[in-house]
């Protein structure tokens, strides 16, 4: 079991150890996923525009990618893009917290990887359903207010 996180933004302050302890719940509980290699990449508005055109042919930033590496069905395995610039800006129009928006961006991710898909409109309110009851879950499990680290001067 593998759980990697690489942070290359400063537009939010992630408390990487408490998002680790949350994703590792996520998958054990929520996911049932008893084997896992995953890498989640915290990255700026221009990377993740880049990693959206090279890869999807979108043009400019979105809030989460996801790259699904699995040969079978028994492991998930893949990586999952997020950019925290467009969870600030999420959580303004939404009215929550960058953390939880964080948080759900990591659940969509991974509901991505177990087989759900947003494309049609009946799938993506079936994985809207999932996504926000697994949410729901860890915001009772978790402070989501933890995930910000302390900005150092």
């Amino acid at each position: 079991m593998t759980l990697c996180l690489r942070n290359r933004q400063r537009d939010c302050p992630i408390d990487l150890r408490q998002l680790r302890r949350i994703l590792r719940f996520a998958l054990e509980r929520s996911f049932s996923a008893s084997d896992y290699e995953l890498c989640f990449h915290f990255v700026p508005a221009p990377e993740m525009a880049g990693v959206n055109e090279k890869f999807l042919d979108h043009i400019g930033p979105t809030d989460v990618i996801t790259f699904d590496h699995a040969d079978s069905d028994e492991k998930v395995h893949g990586e999952i893009f997020i950019c925290p610039e467009v969870a600030v800006a999420q959580a303004r129009e939404f009215r929550t917290s960058w953390q939880q928006e964080i948080v759900r961006y990591c659940v969509h991710g991974l509901l991505h990887l177990r087989g759900y898909d947003d494309v049609r409109a009946a799938d993506r309110r079936k994985m809207k359903r999932e996504e926000d009851r697994v949410v729901n879950e860890l915001t009772q499990q978790f402070a989501m207010a933890r995930l910000s680290r302390a900005r150092l001067k």
